[in-house]
């Protein structure tokens, strides 16, 4: 199974590695000023009647190291093998333990593992064309001084796209998160439900964490983490009748 999974991997990491223009195009792209995010922000701006525009800029990347950007290149390619075998690794980590679970369990993990790997694009899409693009935008043009220039590089670049893109891919986890403690009888949607204030003050409080002090990208950022908060609100109270019944 390991080799299987290794190899399917290593496989699109190879072909991801093979079409560097294509691939580095769709990477480079929240780094431009006329990305697609703020033409959207745009046009809904201007379909309430308010006239505006972002202003245009401009960050310089730097490669510090003789090998910096062929090493990054290969190990963007493996991260990239990764996600898009994700799928495959799914099926198969499926197929070992299936065989030691009951029909009804089977049919759970089927759907909570199709689920996990929803939420999980949903937050590498969310990361990809709004967290990500607006943090860049604010760190990499921010000044101290006009006499410090930002030449930002492309190691920089990578990691806080990959830690962003994980932290949002984990965050929207919190339905299924949820699910299993509404299982084990931890939560109640009553609880949840009571909570609400309280929980959008910390869902705020972690979308300032990760966003820069941005008024903008927090309301971006905190709207569907709130609306994760009141899924799970829902699937709690479509888990509890079950656990009541049992």
């Amino acid at each position: 199974m390991l080799f299987r999974i290794l190899g399917v991997a290593g496989l699109i990491a190879v072909i991801v590695f093979c079409f560097k223009d294509t691939t580095w195009s769709i990477l480079m792209a929240p780094s431009e000023w006329n990305f697609c995010t703020y033409r959207w922000l745009e046009t809904a701006m201007q379909a309430t009647g308010i006239d505006f525009r972002f202003e245009e800029f401009h960050v310089d990347m730097i490669a510090t190291d003789l090998s910096s950007q062929f090493m990054t290149h290969i190990s963007t390619s493996v991260y990239l093998g990764l996600l898009g075998a994700s799928p495959y690794i799914l099926y198969e980590l499926f197929r070992f333990i299936s065989p030691a679970l009951y029909e009804n369990e089977r049919r759970y993990s089927v759907q909570v593992a199709g689920i996990i790997y929803v939420l999980f694009l949903l937050g590498v899409l969310m990361s990809y064309f709004v967290l990500f693009p607006i943090s860049f935008r604010f760190l990499g043009t921010y000044s101290v001084s006009a006499k410090v220039v930002s030449n930002i590089t492309l190691d920089s670049y990578i990691s806080t796209f990959v830690s962003l893109t994980l932290v949002m891919g984990v965050v929207f986890q919190l339905p299924v998160v949820a699910f299993f403690l509404g299982k084990l009888g931890v939560v109640s949607s009553w609880m949840l439900s009571k909570y609400r204030k309280h929980a959008l003050i910390v869902i705020m409080l972690v979308a300032a964490i990760i966003t820069p002090p941005d008024l903008m990208t927090l309301i971006l950022v905190t709207i569907p983490l709130y609306l994760l908060y009141e899924v799970s609100i829902r699937v709690v109270k479509w888990v509890e009748p079950k656990e009541q019944e049992a």
